[in-house]
């Protein structure tokens, strides 16, 4: 029986990661997440959405130039899991303005990602 991880401990192994490779990889430490999930009240939702904080960002984001880029966006998700409506708009939109984007549905894909867009590996119309 295969054991579902979840999309959390996904992420928090590859800040782990990033940390840890941060040596080689000076730009991991620019790396950061953008909390817009989780189970909220309503009250505190509608603060947030008065903060700013929009349906579908995406997780991740790595505000580093490559590949002829600004900077790249990641959505993570469980293995199982879908892209939203939401998070495909935003996605495509942001390649549109010059952002790598991609979704990633484990760390290791996620480093592979990270990996190849800092050694200008990737062309921006492949990463999604």
């Amino acid at each position: 029986m295969k054991i579902m991880t979840t999309e959390s401990s996904e992420q928090q192994a590859l800040f782990r990661w990033a940390e840890f490779q941060s040596g080689r990889y000076p730009e991991l430490q620019l790396l950061y997440h953008i909390p817009n999930g989780g189970k909220r009240s309503k009250s505190e939702a509608a603060r947030f959405r008065a903060e700013g904080v929009k349906a579908g960002v995406p997780d991740l984001c790595l505000p580093v130039a490559r590949c002829g880029c600004h900077g790249l966006y990641i959505e993570m998700k469980r293995e199982d899991g879908r892209v939203s409506e939401n998070q495909s708009r935003w996605l495509h939109d942001l390649m549109k303005r010059g952002y790598m984007t991609g979704v990633c549905y484990s760390c290791e894909a996620a480093m592979e990602l990270l990996i190849k867009y800092l050694n200008g590996e990737l062309e921006q119309s492949k990463a999604v």
